[in-house]
């Protein structure tokens, strides 16, 4: 019998089953640009390897390369490298082990086949993805950051860079790369001959943007080595001095890994000093927003009354109401979440 390539079990009983497992697990990202011919087969083949190693998470496979955040049996883990090193530009390729990880960050494993494994929204064939800017350690990036000639950019959304950025970093305020890119170009138009330092999670969407920029007629464009999570670990490894501030948001289930103590943010509900994203427990809202333990409590883990009291409708009634309420994630998905910002800064007394 062919194995199946798909999961086919119920995400609660995922979820459930992951809790309560006291398997020891490891958390990590990987990137690589490379020209799939057949990314369908290259997908069902991954699949398949890391299916029998246990592996868990979400991964996007297209005609350029891989990107892909999972978790691992700690076990397992070297057998994973060994199997991966039978594809020739897997070997020697950095794996982004997460800094603040409690094993629980994937329950199921998929894998999707995508037009790109970073949406970026640009289709000019003069555009050279490969000609990027030049990459920083950690100790190098400290340096040039600290030059008055140097303006360092978060290329992260808004919701990431809220609860976490470097020092003196500009942090447009969008939702999406491909928005972001252009916006960022025009802002610094006037300032091509300063060193741009530019910054992501795990260095995959500063590839492409510092391509981007030097696309865009700038040059002195630098980007840091393995993201936010190896400047994490070389600081520390090093002794060096943290410029992070905050949280680094991650797209799982942690949705976040502390990198310094400082909380930068505040609850979208009462204001008061917060990091904590939580998802609307109320599954047809579902939004994503920050809150404190307070408002967690009294609203039941929801984004408002109203979806803290649906939520607690029995699950037939809910079904039945959903058909025709509408609730803050299902009507402007991360659109209400600035509106949530907005209230956070009033609240708190700043400016909006």
């Amino acid at each position: 019998m062919a194995k199946l390539l798909y999961n086919r079990i119920n995400r609660r009983e995922l979820k459930e089953k992951l809790r309560a497992s006291q398997e020891r697990r490891l958390t990590l990202s990987y990137y690589k640009y490379v020209a799939l011919d057949d990314p369908k087969q290259f997908r069902d083949a991954l699949y398949a390897m890391y299916q029998q190693l246990g592996v868990l998470g979400r991964i996007y496979v297209a005609p350029e390369g891989v990107n892909a955040q999972i978790s691992v049996p700690e076990a397992n883990f070297e057998a994973m490298k060994t199997a991966m090193n039978a594809y020739p530009f897997f070997r020697d390729m950095r794996l982004n082990i997460a800094v603040d990880d409690d094993g629980k960050s994937f329950f199921t494993l998929i894998i999707k086949v995508r037009e790109k494994i970073v949406a970026d929204g640009i289709d000019d064939p003069a555009f050279d993805p490969s000609r990027t800017g030049i990459h920083l350690d950690a100790e190098a990036w400290n340096r040039i950051s600290e030059s008055p000639d140097t303006i360092v950019v978060d290329m992260r959304n808004h919701y990431e860079s809220e609860v976490g950025h470097f020092e003196n970093a500009i942090t447009p305020d969008v939702a999406t790369f491909r928005e972001e890119l252009p916006l960022v170009a025009d802002l610094l138009a006037d300032k091509k001959d300063r060193n741009i330092l530019m910054y992501c999670t795990g260095g995959i969407r500063c590839e492409k943007a510092s391509a981007y920029l030097k696309y865009r007629g700038f040059e002195n464009v630098f980007q840091l080595e393995g993201g936010i999570i190896e400047y994490a670990r070389q600081v520390k490894s090093k002794g060096l001095k943290n410029k992070f501030l905050g949280k680094n948001f991650v797209f799982d289930e942690r949705l976040g890994e502390r990198i310094s103590d400082d909380v930068i943010a505040r609850c979208h509900q009462c204001g008061t000093p917060a990091d904590a994203h939580v998802n609307c427990a109320n599954d047809y809202c579902h939004i994503l927003f920050i809150q404190c333990d307070n408002c967690g409590a009294h609203y039941d883990g929801c984004c408002s009354d109203k979806c803290r009291d649906f939520h607690h409708l029995p699950a037939e009634v809910q079904k039945e109401r959903a058909k025709t309420e509408v609730f803050s994630g299902s009507a402007f998905g991360k659109g209400v979440y600035k509106a949530f910002r907005k209230s956070a800064r009033t609240l708190s007394g700043e400016k909006q």
